[in-house]
């Protein structure tokens, strides 16, 4: 069991790491070469698709916390 949250773990923070990097800060970073952060785009603007990366990337963020506890108390 505890080989599998492990890989579980690894797993979750590549895929954390990965929405991460897709934020636009100051910079455009990452998401524009994916063309997130520009308006008017085939997604009907930035503000739905940075709102839906946003929940990914807290859900993903409490997913890791939880399983970091679930393999601390293993």
């Amino acid at each position: 069991m505890e080989s599998v949250l492990s890989a579980v773990q690894v797993l979750i923070s590549v895929i954390l790491i990965f929405l991460v990097l897709l934020h636009s800060g100051k910079d455009t970073g990452l998401s524009g070469a994916f063309g997130i952060g520009q308006t008017g785009g085939s997604f009907g603007g930035g503000s739905l698709v940075e709102r839906n990366l946003d929940r990914w990337t807290i859900f993903f963020g409490i997913l890791f916390v939880v399983n970091t506890l679930v393999l601390l108390k293993i």
